[in-house]
């Protein structure tokens, strides 16, 4: 109980903390990570041998959920540290929405952080992962304006309406959205870029802002970082030394791969 009533504690002067207009990040850390020493002494986390109480269950998932909130809030300082935190948190979270969801009250986060989940992973261009998670929820669901959102979004990208994508970056549903945002407009400007090379030897900025969906004051910066030379032109040339050459296709290996597979099923007959 001793143990309990101390992360009981530490949680309420989290959650004041993570309530005020201007929120102490350092302060919620170093209290978070107090609080994650402090949830191994109790039943954070359910398991087959042994049951915990609904109250330790509640706080669990209450530090949780302020976690996966606090990893997107750094994102800015440190986005690949954002991203791996709240993959961890989202991780543990995942038990208490999906597996214990008729024994808890629902959570006011519940939503949020389901649709950010998702969203992460489309921006991490992870899309099987993301239809895995989103076959888990029911159907019911899907019309929830944080878990529409990142349903859209990844009709767009199957339709290849990326303008539709850039536009959405207006509407988020919640300010914490706009980190995953940013990384997969990212995400779609390097497929686009990636295209570009393959597909031209010579852009103009305007154009290539244009295909971007890029501001052209912001170009000569995309440009650097993916090594396009501005020429005397005003055009970007793409170094031919990136374009890879067609390799002959190994007929022999797979000619023989075809005869041993061939050899296989005619010993299961």
């Amino acid at each position: 109980m001793a143990a309990l009533k101390n992360v009981k504690s530490l949680y309420e002067t989290l959650k004041a903390e993570w309530s005020k207009k201007d929120i102490n990040l350092d302060l919620c850390e170093e209290i978070l990570n107090h609080l994650k020493v402090g949830l191994t002494e109790l039943m954070f986390l359910p398991t087959t041998n042994a049951a915990a109480s609904s109250q330790e269950l509640i706080l669990a998932r209450n530090i949780l959920e302020i976690g996966a909130l606090h990893s997107i809030a750094i994102g800015i300082k440190d986005p690949q540290l954002s991203f791996d935190r709240f993959e961890r948190y989202m991780a543990q979270l995942k038990c208490y929405y999906l597996d214990y969801k008729s024994e808890l009250p629902e959570s006011p986060y519940k939503y949020q952080l389901l649709g950010l989940n998702l969203l992460y992973l489309l921006s991490r261009n992870r899309v099987a992962e993301f239809h895995t998670e989103l076959e888990l929820l029911p159907s019911s669901q899907l019309d929830n304006p944080y878990i529409r959102h990142p349903v859209s979004l990844e009709q767009y990208l199957m339709e290849g309406t990326y303008n539709k994508i850039f536009l959405a970056k207006g509407n988020v549903p919640a300010p914490s959205y706009n980190l995953f945002m940013d990384k997969l407009l990212e995400t779609i400007r390097g497929e686009i870029g990636t295209c570009l090379e393959k597909a031209y030897h010579k852009i103009s900025i305007s154009g290539a802002a244009r295909m971007l969906y890029n501001d052209p004051a912001k170009m000569h910066e995309y440009a650097s970082q993916k090594k396009w030379i501005l020429g005397s032109d005003k055009f970007y040339h793409f170094s031919s030394e990136e374009k890879k050459t067609d390799e002959p296709l190994p007929a022999m290996e797979l000619a023989s791969q075809a005869i041993e597979y061939a050899r296989e099923l005619e010993m299961i007959v």
